[in-house]
């Protein structure tokens, strides 16, 4: 299955985390978030990059990971207003769990940007990392339209 994501070029040669807290994973969890699209992984990088424009900085990282070492979350588990920012903690509980378990490579989160699409959370410490590959790195600049809708709301 190919999931992607869009990292500064500077991060993009590689498979590397920062092991940095977020929605699905707190301090010191391993994780790399990717995207089941293209255009999920734009404006899921979008939302932390607003006002620094769009440039050949980033790049979209085409991905590899098996189909079946998944494990998924539905929405209707989660709580009525899970997307809001208030319940990180919430979300991190749930992830950490699917991290510290080490049951399945991958967790398949909805995204809070799209709650119909999903986000893919690769656990870069599970014992099946190997096989997940990076299959190509592109360059990556969208339409200057959204650049210019942007910076007109901020």
């Amino acid at each position: 299955m190919l999931v992607f994501r869009i990292a500064h070029k500077k991060y993009a040669k590689n498979l590397s985390v920062s092991g940095l807290s977020g929605r699905w994973n707190s301090n010191g969890k391993l994780v790399l978030y990717t995207s089941e699209s293209v255009s999920l992984a734009f404006l899921e990088n979008m939302i932390y990059r607003v006002g620094t424009g769009f440039n050949d900085d980033y790049k979209l990282m085409i991905i590899e990971i098996p189909e079946q070492n998944i494990e998924g979350i539905e929405i209707k588990k989660l709580s009525k207003n899970w997307r809001k920012i208030e319940h990180y903690d919430e979300l991190q509980k749930m992830g950490d769990s699917w991290y510290d378990q080490q049951k399945r490579l991958v967790l398949r989160a909805p995204s809070s940007v799209i709650p119909e699409d999903y986000n893919l959370i690769i656990n870069t410490t599970h014992i099946d990392f190997k096989k997940v590959k990076l299959i190509d790195i592109l360059d990556y600049e969208p339409d200057e339209r959204l650049e210019k809708l942007l910076k007109k709301y901020q």
